[in-house]
Formats: C-alpha cells, sequence, structure tokens
C-alpha cells in the first residue's frame, strides 16, 4: 500500500502513463514476466530505488525507466518485506498459459 505522501503521485497521471509504458516495454521484451523470478508474468511495477518525501519529485527517480521494476505478487512481496507470505502459492503456468494447479493437502 502506498505511503502517505506518495498517494498523490501514485494518482497522477504522470505515473499511470509512466507505468503502462513500462509494462509494455516489459511485454516487448520477455512477454511481461516477473524480471525477479521469470517464471510467472508480471504483476506490479514498482521502484527499485524507494521513493520518500525527498526524491519523489524527482523525476530521473519516480518517472524513470532504469528505477522501475515488474515483479510478480510473491517476488514484490520477497523484496518489500524480506520474507514469504505464508499460505501463498506461486503458480507455474503450462506451455498453453493455464496454471498448473499445486496438490491438494486431502
Amino acid at each position: 500500500m502506498a505511503k502517505e505522501f506518495a498517494k498523490a503521485f501514485y494518482h497522477s497521471k504522470q505515473w499511470r502513463d509512466c507505468r503502462t509504458a513500462y509494462i509494455a516495454h516489459r511485454k516487448s521484451m520477455d512477454g511481461g514476466m516477473c524480471e525477479s523470478c521469470g517464471q510467472v508474468p508480471g504483476y506490479i511495477v514498482h521502484h527499485k530505488e524507494e521513493l520518500t518525501p525527498d526524491n519523489i519529485n524527482d523525476p530521473h527517480i519516480s518517472l524513470d525507466f532504469w528505477n522501475l521494476k515488474y515483479d510478480c505478487h510473491i517476488c514484490h512481496n520477497k523484496e518489500g518485506k524480506g520474507e514469504e507470505i505464508p499460505g501463498l502459492v506461486e503458480l507455474q503456468f503450462d506451455s498453453e498459459g493455464n496454471p498448473i494447479l499445486p496438490p491438494s493437502d486431502s
């Protein structure tokens, strides 16, 4: 969830346009796969260098592709929190893009 100081930025047209362009860029490179694990499609664009009240108005930090990363939900949470989410299962996909369901515990 966005920190209070960053909420206006993440709702801005500049960020939405940048995010859309970055996802299109990643899709043109590798189909939009997670930049960390490369196993599943990306889910969220985030900043490698975290935004702060001091750098959020610097477009070189907040809007430049060098500082963006397109990760799946699991990798994003691992990177941001340094831990896995209990109970969250990483999905795998077959050659046709269909999810491969994990075995049930029953």
